[in-house]
């Protein structure tokens, strides 16, 4: 293992990205919202970073606090829980910046996909950041078909539900929100696009 993959692990590099820029620094508390085994929290884990996680996979969180338990030890297990997205137990406006990392895709359709978002958005302070990476349709309208409720097929064979650049403007003025930076789409080879969305709250 190199001293960066140590230091970073597998961090998604647009939110590298914000570390760069100052926008999570220690003494924040970041929540990992669909956290996975915690490719994104290795830096973070050592940083002086408060940090908590979620996951509806019990295997993944059981991971995570082990994680935890080896960079930051002071930190408790109970920062760690198995819950899904849509109905996290952590207090209203709890967390400095919210990180969603590959996650809002799996929505089976509209109502879990807004319920998610809201209840990130619960959790979030006033001035915190909401960070998310998801799939979209954008800059490959004519390459996805679409099946129901939200969800398409992509050229690379996968199901995921789709936003467009409409409906994330829409969605950050409906929450009442500003976007801390211009909406970003990566799209790889005309199979899938990823879009970068960073909002915050006011």
């Amino acid at each position: 293992m190199s001293d960066l993959e140590r230091q970073f692990g597998q961090i998604d590099i647009y939110l590298f990205d914000q570390l760069l820029r100052g926008r999570i620094r220690a003494g924040m508390r970041v929540l990992d919202a669909g956290c996975g085994s915690g490719r994104n929290l290795v830096y973070l884990l050592q940083s002086g970073v408060e940090v908590f996680a979620t996951d509806a996979d019990g295997g993944s969180i059981d991971h995570v606090r082990k994680l935890a338990a080896t960079l930051s030890p002071d930190l408790p297990a109970a920062n760690f829980r198995v819950e899904p997205v849509e109905r996290m137990t952590f207090a209203d406006s709890f967390a400095d910046v919210v990180i969603s990392s590959a996650v809002l895709h799996f929505a089976r359709d509209h109502d879990q996909f807004s319920a998610m978002v809201a209840e990130m958005w619960r959790v979030l302070k006033p001035a915190g950041m909401l960070f998310a990476r998801l799939a979209s349709s954008i800059g490959m309208e004519s390459r996805v078909q679409p099946l129901s409720d939200g969800r398409f097929l992509l050229p690379d064979g996968s199901r995921r539900y789709l936003v467009d650049e409409e409906r994330l403007l829409t969605l950050t003025g409906n929450l009442g929100g500003r976007l801390l930076d211009p909406i970003k789409t990566t799209i790889v080879q005309n199979q899938r696009c990823m879009t970068t969305w960073v909002v915050q709250k006011e």
